[in-house]
């Protein structure tokens, strides 16, 4: 059968596109499909596109020449840090520019006086606690990925990670950023100094997806290690056990530097792949860590004691020196790979509850595994609540997928139903997108979308993303000027 020939238009099109990026920066455009393969994808592989072109600027003169050329042309650009986005979000476009930030990968300044780190956005979440620690310091925030995560990537997505429950999420330790608009300007908000003047621009910028700009250095607060900081493995019999001992120790008035569940096939998988010690027939497990004064940790770790005493612990065992504890954690990092070795593939989903709630998420989803005979491995951040259940599924069976994808939707609907939200940290990206009408009306969600034409008035930065249906921003009620002309000279004024 002869494949039809490319539209000679289109090609001439996207040549040119190439032409004049390769002016821009000369070193940093790969136009060749096999090339671009690498980027056809995110953290959530199970959908693939090649980009029309990719993009690797190294600074931010270039960055602002790409944007402003691709504004102006009406070119669709998708910005990329490490392409760990778990829900879609650094999917590339075909019809789009794919800006890889990659290159932005130094760190430029360490501040002990005010405890700042400067950095590009394409240094590893890692590196950054690796640049101070030699001096006592470290970076908070610390998702599961954080060893290839980058911190511009943690910013588009306001990542979390295990010690987020007491130390905050990204927005909680971000102090500046440098971003770029589609008109290709520069904008500098905040700095080293704790709180920024004006309107929270950070606050907007921080887990906006790519949507308002592309980021391109970034300012965060490091913190001095804890004197003392220890963790606690507890061992339930069932995952609802595990549930209401989380309630339980926070309704006590004891935040712990970190708190994490993970349940039977999670907690197998983790040994079989780190073997670090955990019980191997416990239905569910806590790691729970106290940090402090020795004094004060020593004394929540007998409280901790008796409360999973209290809610039918059947297991408890406290580390007794550094390499104990970093074992403990090991394998709950590395809990997603060592459960990519007993599937072919598996969907990992992202949804936050109220931790009261836990014990009836858990008894759902075992009901849900039941009935779609898909196997579930659960990994939380127990203590705020942030589920991340894992859905053992084979793609190449015809439709398990499609099984999957409507097993894990009736979980973040639930989240929704028991008064949580869609995501905690990975973003709406392409995955959630279509379920942001269970959490939002349309006018809240033409509000967003106002916010969205303030900063891109013609919908080029990442669109696809986030929204449901992504309307015109005249069609909003507001008609933006965009260098004098309206972004849809077709449409009247008003």
């Amino acid at each position: 059968m002869r494949m039809p020939e490319p539209d000679r238009d289109v090609m001439a099109q996207r040549a040119a596109i190439i032409e004049n990026l390769r002016a821009i920066a000369p070193n940093g455009v790969i136009a060749e499909d096999d090339e671009m393969r690498v980027y056809e994808s995110d953290g959530l592989s199970a959908y693939r596109t090649l980009p029309m072109v990719v993009v690797l600027p190294e600074t931010t003169a270039q960055v602002a020449a790409i944007l402003k050329y691709c504004g102006e042309a009406g070119i669709k650009v998708v910005p990329r840090g490490a392409g760990t986005s778990l829900s879609g979000g650094a999917l590339p476009l075909a019809d789009g520019v794919l800006l890889g930030l990659g290159k932005f990968n130094r760190v430029l300044d360490i501040d002990y006086d005010n405890r700042t780190v400067t950095a590009q956005p394409g240094v590893t979440n890692l590196a950054i606690t690796h640049a101070v620690q030699d001096q006592g310091f470290y970076y908070a925030p610390d998702p599961s990925s954080q060893i290839a995560c980058s911190i511009g990537g943690n910013i588009a997505e306001n990542s979390g990670g295990v010690h987020s429950l007491k130390y905050g999420l990204t927005t909680n330790n971000v102090l500046g950023i440098e971003f770029v608009t589609i008109d290709g300007e520069v904008i500098r908000i905040g700095g080293k100094h704790l709180d920024a003047e004006g309107y929270d621009l950070l606050g907007l910028l921080t887990g906006s997806e790519g949507l308002l700009g592309v980021i391109t250095e970034v300012t965060v607060r490091i913190l001095q290690k804890p004197s003392t900081a220890r963790a606690v493995l507890v061992g339930f019999e069932k995952s609802e056990q595990a549930g209401t001992c989380v309630a339980a120790v926070i309704g006590a008035g004891i935040i712990p530097g970190g708190m994490e569940m993970m349940d039977n096939p999670a907690i197998n998988a983790a040994e079989d792949f780190i073997n670090c010690g955990y019980p191997r027939d416990a239905g569910a497990l806590l790691i729970v860590e106290l940090d402090g004064p020795q004094v004060e940790v020593d004394y929540l770790i007998e409280r901790v004691r008796e409360i999973a005493e209290a809610n039918g612990a059947t297991s408890l065992r406290v580390s007794q020196n550094e390499a104990e504890r970093d074992a403990f954690w090991a394998g709950r990092k590395a809990a997603f790979p060592a459960v990519g070795r007993i599937s072919p593939d598996y969907y990992c989903m992202d949804g936050t509850i109220p931790r009261a709630k836990l014990p009836e998420i858990l008894s759902r989803m075992s009901e849900w595994s039941e009935e779609y005979g898909l196997k579930v491995a659960n990994v939380f951040h127990a203590g705020d609540g942030n589920l991340h259940p894992l859905i053992l599924y084979d793609a190449n069976k015809p439709g398990e997928l499609e099984k999957t994808e409507e097993f894990g939707s009736r979980i973040l609907l639930a989240c929704v139903e028991l008064g949580g939200v869609l995501t905690g940290e990975h973003g709406v990206g392409v995955e959630k997108r279509d379920l942001m009408g269970a959490m939002f009306n349309e006018e809240d969600l033409n509000q967003q979308q106002r916010v969205k034409c303030a900063f891109d008035p013609d919908g080029l930065l990442n669109p696809g993303k986030v929204f449901p249906e992504l309307h015109r921003c005249a069609e909003l009620g507001r008609m933006h000027i965009h260098k004098g002309q309206m972004p849809f000279p077709d449409i009247p004024r008003f």
